[in-house]
């Protein structure tokens, strides 16, 4: 049997679906079918039951797909291994982020990375936080930053720190709003994100605990964008705290009533990755610069030439795509 075949049967076993596996495989749907069918006929065993709205493990496909997972994660950590001895770990990541860098102390992580594991390349993707948790789930992405509290058995997540929105309004319109109730607030329009941000899920949440839905409202997807809205008057919008008190001291916005829907920053990655070594070196230094809680000092040049060169040095490539 070969690796891809293996491949193949845990990708249509988590899906469902053969058509949406050969996307997720950047295959045709025939060539996945006849992977599956090779494997089949090369254990002797059927692995799924085919029916219209998809196919599903049987029970023998059931027994046998931790073993399969068991042997690709095995293979995964070999190349590492053998990255690890060509002179340290490599390899690409494609990386999430989400909001502005600052905040997820990207520049820190991305710095100690390349410096201290020269041979591994990470690709930066900005995402909406939802977004960013789907890609990871579906193998689109190895790892990303996260908003949120979702869960899914594929994807492990990491906990940075929990923080909270608040609702704020244009500055101008304090005098009328300042003092108002929900009723009034909700009336007004608002600044959401696109559905499958956290950000906007915040948002349906806060108005259902109060029996409401925003009757007219303007879409932007990024926290920037909706604080310059905001600024400008275009409506009400729920702001990261951090950045609603910046702008309600500079006399941008105010912030309206007590309200603090908390949430957590996270960091995430596919489960099956754990072992692999970019994405086990990433979450290291993802950890190591949270718990510093600060930029991590730089080393001293005479500890640069005393560490151990790798034999293959190539540089590291840091490649930003998107919005």
């Amino acid at each position: 049997m070969e690796l891809y075949q293996l491949k193949s049967l845990v990708t249509v076993a988590e899906l469902g679906h053969l058509t949406r596996a050969a996307e997720r495989l950047h295959l045709s749907q025939p060539a996945v079918s006849a992977q599956i069918k090779a494997l089949e006929d090369e254990l002797a065993v059927v692995l799924f039951e085919r029916h219209a709205s998809g196919m599903t493990p049987t029970a023998a496909g059931r027994q046998l797909l931790p073993e399969a997972e068991a042997i690709l994660a095995a293979a995964q950590a070999l190349r590492g291994r053998a990255s690890e001895l060509r002179g340290g770990v490599g390899g690409r990541v494609r990386l999430g982020t989400v909001a502005d860098p600052g905040f997820l102390r990207l520049a820190d992580v991305l710095r100690t990375a390349v410096e201290r594991f020269p041979l591994l390349e990470i690709d930066v993707h900005q995402e909406i936080s939802g977004a960013a948790f789907a890609k990871v789930r579906d193998a689109d992405l190895d790892a990303a930053f996260y908003y949120g509290e979702l869960t899914h058995a594929a994807v492990a997540s990491m906990p940075l720190r929990e923080f909270a929105y608040r609702v704020v309004a244009p500055a101008a319109w304090s005098g009328r709003l300042a003092h108002a109730g929900w009723e009034a607030i909700a009336a007004e329009p608002w600044v959401m994100t696109p559905a499958i941000s956290t950000h906007r899920a915040l948002a349906a949440r806060l108005f259902a605990a109060h029996g409401a839905e925003p009757v007219r409202h303007v879409e932007a997807d990024h926290e920037a964008v909706i604080a310059s809205l905001v600024a400008a008057g275009v409506g009400v919008a729920l702001m990261r705290e951090d950045i609603a008190e910046a702008q309600a001291a500079s006399g941008d916005v105010f912030i309206w009533g007590d309200q603090r829907l908390s949430t957590w920053l996270q960091f995430i990655h596919r489960r099956d990755r754990e072992r692999d070594p970019p994405v086990h070196a990433l979450r290291d230094v993802v950890r190591e610069v949270w718990l510093a809680g600060a930029t991590p000092p730089r080393r001293s040049r005479r500890a640069r030439q005393a560490s151990p060169r790798p034999k293959r040095r190539t540089a590291a490539r840091v490649a930003t795509r998107g919005v």
